[in-house]
């Protein structure tokens, strides 16, 4: 299974979103700082949570991190979040 694939599951099956996006930006990073040749090492995510919806930036962020667990995050080298 690919790290798109679980990082998916782990969004739907956690957070309940309303609808989001996963989208592999490790293309834009190749040959940077922590590009390990993978093509899965720079992510982005665009949340519609409305479980979140009232908690602070920091703590939305907190529950993406606990919902990816540290198998996925400590495959990231870059992960960019931002909410509906």
């Amino acid at each position: 299974m690919g790290l798109e694939v679980e990082i998916i599951d782990a969004i739907k099956t956690k957070l309940n979103p309303a609808s989001f996006e996963v989208i592999n930006e490790s293309h834009l990073h190749a040959g940077h700082a922590g590009d390990d040749g993978s093509g899965e090492s720079h992510w982005k995510i665009v949340l519609d949570a409305p479980d979140l919806a009232d908690k602070t930036r920091i703590a939305r962020h907190r529950a993406v991190h606990a919902a990816l667990g540290p198998d996925i995050i400590n495959r990231l080298h870059a992960l960019a979040i931002s909410f509906r």
